[in-house]
């Protein structure tokens, strides 16, 4: 019977033995490892779909360049993205040059990755001096990266992409994390965009955004837009908030990749957010990238929204 029992007991040590050696060997996932992020997929139409587990929608529909469209939050049903989609590159400058209207009407081609991201790029033409790109992927269920990549063909003096964002009515508050003001809220803050502060807000990042936002790219037709300047940000982080649940819209990047960030006043039926990224020079035969996140879930209290920034581009 000893014998028996000591049998056993070595052949269970050698099972654990060989697991142990698999899992050294990447054989087999730790228990501690990271799901694999979600991906997108081919759509019939040209497009691309995504569904999460938490949020669920289309990308590139039709293949035109609208960001993220159909949004849907599949734990609540609530619908996040507006006409206009979430996250798509919208009016391009350069100083006080304004390329036709808006990247989202130009041709434009795209492709899926390997690792389920997907890329589109617009092939510079005789009106537009450069080639632009932008790569969606996943972060995890809720957060998408965008990674916007420009290749100047041209100087492009005081490069701008507004990169815009559309959201369904329910998220009719916008909140932008500045300095702080005396006359407006105590800083470093989440400043409601307020109706009586004007129609169309934007928070710089310092006095040369400023002379930047102030060169005339935004006289250019078509619908010039005459912002009224809010206090400075304190990073490039904005969110809407749902108000018919706890659920919460967040864009954020990284301060030297944004130099304003921009909203309606809150019930304004655009229900938006910009991001202006890049805001330098690129010389001809160089490129440049910028970066921006998207994060839609529950429970972002500002004190989380401040941390989740933190994480994503921390301070040096």
């Amino acid at each position: 019977m000893e014998r028996q029992h000591s049998a056993i007991t070595m052949l269970v040590v050698g099972m654990l033995a060989l697991g142990e050696s698999g899992r050294a060997s990447g054989s087999e996932p730790t228990a501690d490892a990271s799901p694999p992020a979600p991906a997108f997929l081919l759509a019939e139409d040209g497009g691309y779909t995504f569904d999460t587990g938490i949020l669920a929608g289309k990308l590139n529909a039709g293949g035109k360049a609208l960001g993220l469209t159909d949004v849907v939050h599949k734990p609540s049903g609530r619908s996040i993205a507006g006409h206009y989609g979430l996250m798509h590159l919208y009016r391009i400058f350069s100083g006080s040059r304004r390329f036709g209207n808006a990247a989202r009407d130009w041709r434009n081609t795209s492709r899926l990755l390997d690792d389920g991201a997907v890329e589109v790029r617009w092939a510079a033409e005789p009106e537009r001096p450069f080639n632009l790109r932008v790569l969606y992927r996943w972060h995890n269920a809720t957060a998408l990266d965008a990674r916007v990549r420009v290749a100047a063909a041209n100087d492009l003096p005081a490069f701008e992409v507004f990169l815009a964002s559309y959201f369904d009515a329910g998220f009719a508050d916008p909140y932008v994390h500045v300095e702080g003001r005396a006359d407006t809220c105590r800083g470093p803050a989440f400043l409601l965009g307020k109706r009586t502060l004007g129609h169309w807000l934007m928070t710089p990042r310092n006095d040369r955004a400023v002379a930047m936002i102030r060169d005339g790219r935004w006289r250019a037709e078509p619908h010039p837009v005459d912002w009224v300047l809010l206090p400075p940000m304190e990073s490039p982080l904005a969110v809407r908030r749902d108000r018919h649940s706890n659920l919460a819209a967040v864009l954020m990047a990284p301060r030297a990749d944004c130099f304003a960030v921009s909203m309606p006043y809150a019930g304004e039926t655009h229900y938006s957010l910009y991001l202006s990224l890049f805001g330098h020079d690129i010389a001809a035969g160089n490129q440049a990238e910028a970066r921006a996140r998207l994060i839609v879930d529950t429970g972002l209290s500002d004190a989380r929204l401040v941390k989740l920034h933190e994480g994503y581009d921390p301070k040096q």
